[in-house]
Order: C-alpha cells, then structure tokens, then sequence
C-alpha cells in the first residue's frame, strides 16, 4: 500500500458514542495514529450498545465495532492528579484532540484548549457537541433524535398520515461526525502552511441544517413552507416511489427529456400531451392524477425489467431494497465498501471502510478496532513510564 494520507498524525480522541467516534474511525482510516482514551473499568459507553449481549458483555457490542477500527485504546482517569499529569504530557506530542463532552468538562478536568495550548501551541481541538460551546442551548443534553426534532428534519419526513418522523439511523451524530473530520482536515491543512493549531467548535445542530439546503432555501428565499410528501420528490414529477407488478421501484425523471421517456417506455404517449402533465410546474401540481395513470402500466411488469428499461432510456430508476439486499449488492461488493476484519475471540467481522477512493493514498482498515486498554502499556511506555511504574498507576486505578 502506499503512504497513508495522515501517517504521522497523532490523535488523543476522547470521544464517546457515535459523534466523536465517527470523525476520529475517518481520520483512523487515513492511516492517523487515534489513541482512545477510556475510562477505566467500563470504557466508551458503546461497548455496551447493541443486539449480541455477549459481546456487549466482552465490552466489545456491535455499536462499537462499528466504529473503532485502527484506533489504539488506552485507559485512563482524568479526575486524578496522576491522570491529569499523564494526559498532559500525551497532549504535548498531539497533533490533534477531539471529544464530544458536554461544555464546560473539559474546563473542569482542568484540561481545556487554554490550558493545552500553553503546551502545546500547535494542537488543533476539536470539541463535538448537540449544541455547540455558546448560546443559550449549550449546556442542554443532547441526543440524535433531540437534535432531528430541533433541526426541522422530522418535520419534513413523512407525510399527511405520518408526520413528524424521524429518520431510521442516527442522521445528526454521523453527520456531526463527518462534519468534524472535515474541519479538523482543514485545521491541519492550516496548521501545515502556518504552524498555528486552533480550536474548532462543531455542534451537531448547525451541521445538519445545511443539508436541508434546498428545502430551507424555498423558504428563506421563495417564503414556500415544506409540505410533507412521503416518497415523492418535491422538485419533480413523477420523481418518487411507484407501485409494479411484484412491489415497488423509484423513478427519478427529473428532466423534462425523462419524462417523456418515461412515457416513451410505458407505451403512453398521450400523457405527453395532456394539458395535465405536458410542463413540469404543471406535472407537479397534478402529480396525484398522474401517479395512478402510470402505476397501471407498471403493474404489466416487475421491478427489475422496468428499471433496465428506464435506466437504458437515461431515466434514473432502481429497486427500493433492504438493508440485507443493499448490503450484498454486487456495487458495494465491487466497491469493496466493506471489510472482512478479524476480531480477537469474536471471529471475522464485516466493517465499512473509507468510502472515498484514493489513488495515491488510500484508506484502509489496518487493524481491528481494539479491546479496552490493549493498548495502555504501549502508548504510555512512549512518554516513559516503565513496567513497574505501570503496575503501581493500574494498583491505584489511574490506568
């Protein structure tokens, strides 16, 4: 393999949970060294999260897997002098530190950005959060699902008869996570041309309102308020969710050269020209007449023939599949979007990898994520701390 893109980077990752973990397993997969720091005892809660309750009980559940792969784990007490001392000097030879902590813990620890800064000016802090570290929200408790209702998201899903409604995987955490991977990318990017490290304050709110771009951007610019459709696509017609002969298929004609072929391949011609349909703005409006008019015809056929046939004609259509099927899809096998990882006394694993394909310096899951404090010996003999010294802090509980 060729040189990782982040060799050398050294992370202190804090984090907890999904947020935090989600940013430090992409900058892991870019071949950066993220040294966890756990509590001791017990560790990142989401090693107790998820189906098997015996891996939960290894401290190993699946919600953890899912996310720390090439990541050190070391444990650690940060409410202890002796913790705080060693936290301390790791941080001197950091290049970057992320955690996900409510406001104010890290100020109380005795261990915020003011305080590490003055050891180490060219460490880039990132700090994850429901809120962000101002306003009058900051200090409130945040999860996924709060912040989807405080977002607007769940207001925009659904429809008539189900609304509000959230979305079915934890859409703000991952993106809160994605959203702090990008910055501390710049950070770094920064701190390379200039040598200054810097605080970054990422909340999970701001970083799912931008996705709603277009939709908040027909109410902030063209004062139209969202109206929940279900499966159909607001910006065109027919663009949505349709009914064929064995279930169901999406159909995306979001062009006008699309719609007519949509016509073109279910032997519709007239639709072309009915007053109804002809103009887009005017398919939209009268997308309740239309949808039945082309759901007779997608019942001659099953999903699959009628998506080869749009997609052979340039409308973009597909089947509406599970998760099993959309896992196994022979795309995402060829993509090798997913990893088979040996897992020490759980067996092989399958693990999502970096999704951005690099030709030069790609990422890569290297190693599996890690059993609590398999790493402690390693990382702290690098800042001097001998066997003996180890066993005394471990006697005391500070590892």
């Amino acid at each position: 393999m060729s040189d990782q893109m982040l060799k050398g980077v050294r992370v202190l990752d804090l984090t907890n949970v999904l947020a935090g973990p989600f940013a430090t397993l992409h900058l892991a997969l870019l071949g950066a060294e993220v040294i966890k720091i756990e509590r001791p005892g017990s560790g990142d809660l989401a090693r107790q999260l998820g189906t098997l309750t015996e891996l939960n009980e290894q401290l190993m559940g699946t919600s953890f897997l899912a996310q720390n792969s090439n990541k050190k784990s070391v444990t650690l007490n940060t409410k202890s002098p002796e913790g705080k001392e060693i936290f301390k000097k790791l941080a001197k030879d950091a290049d970057v530190l992320v955690e996900n902590f409510r406001p104010g813990v890290m100020d109380r620890l005795g261990l915020s950005y003011d305080v590490l800064k003055e050891i180490n000016p060219g460490l880039i802090y990132c700090a994850i959060s429901g809120f962000g570290q101002t306003g009058p929200d900051a200090h409130k408790p945040a999860y996924d699902q709060i912040i989807q209702g405080l977002s607007g998201e769940m207001a925009v899903n659904g429809d008539e008869r189900l609304n509000p409604l959230r979305a079915g995987f934890p859409v703000c955490d991952t993106v809160g996570g994605l959203n702090g991977a990008f910055a501390i990318m710049a950070a770094l990017y920064h701190r390379e041309r200039t040598g200054e490290g810097q605080f970054i304050d990422v909340a999970m709110l701001d970083s799912i309102m931008p996705l709603m771009g277009w939709v908040a951007a027909n109410l902030l610019i063209a004062k139209q308020e969202p109206v929940p459709m279900g499966n159909d696509n607001f910006t065109a017609a027919p663009s949505g969710v349709f009914r064929t002969k064995d279930g169901h298929i999406n159909i995306a004609a979001n062009k006008q050269e699309q719609w007519e072929s949509v016509c073109d391949v279910l032997d519709v011609p007239e639709l072309k020209t009915d007053p109804r349909f002809e103009k887009r703005d005017v398919r939209k409006q009268n997308r309740k007449a239309l949808t039945p008019l082309l759901e007779e015809k997608l019942a001659e056929r099953g999903t699959g023939e009628w998506a080869e046939l749009f997609n052979a004609k340039g409308v973009p259509s597909g089947a509406i599949l599970s998760l099993e099927e959309a896992l196994q899809q022979p795309q995402i096998k060829h993509r090798k979007d997913l990893k088979d990882v040996p897992v020490e006394g759980i067996g092989t694993v399958p693990l999502f990898t970096l999704t951005a394909k690099f030709d030069r310096t790609p990422g890569d899951i290297t190693s599996p994520p890690p059993r609590l404090s398999a790493h402690t010996a390693e990382v702290l003999a690098g800042i001097g701390i001998t066997k003996d010294e180890l066993t005394d802090l471990q006697t005391r509980h500070v590892v």
